[in-house]
């Protein structure tokens, strides 16, 4: 496991962001503008804000869209791997 249980919420157990990962950049759609992409990007299709080591060049920036502040990685969403998070992240978009 790459990440520490940080607390449970509602029975949900929360974890830290696996470093890297990158899996909520790339699996779900986003349909709100994003620096570089000001329509959003389709499933499947990397940010352009994800530099190549998998991090995220918005984050701690005013510009990052409130839907990636909002999200909370989470053991269900995020599984135990980078792999893990790519499949369940793009199932639960599908699903959708």
């Amino acid at each position: 496991m790459f990440y520490n249980a940080s607390r449970e919420t509602k029975g949900v157990l929360n974890v830290e962001c696996r470093l890297g990962c990158g899996a909520c950049c790339i699996a779900p759609s986003i349909s709100s503008s994003i620096p570089g992409m000001p329509m959003g990007k389709p499933a499947g299709v990397r940010c352009v804000q994800l530099d190549e080591n998998n991090l995220c060049r918005l984050f701690g920036d005013k510009t990052r869209p409130k839907v990636c502040l909002d999200f909370k990685p989470t053991h269900d969403v995020c599984g135990d791997t980078n792999d893990d998070a790519m499949k369940i992240i793009s199932y639960l978009e599908g699903a959708t």
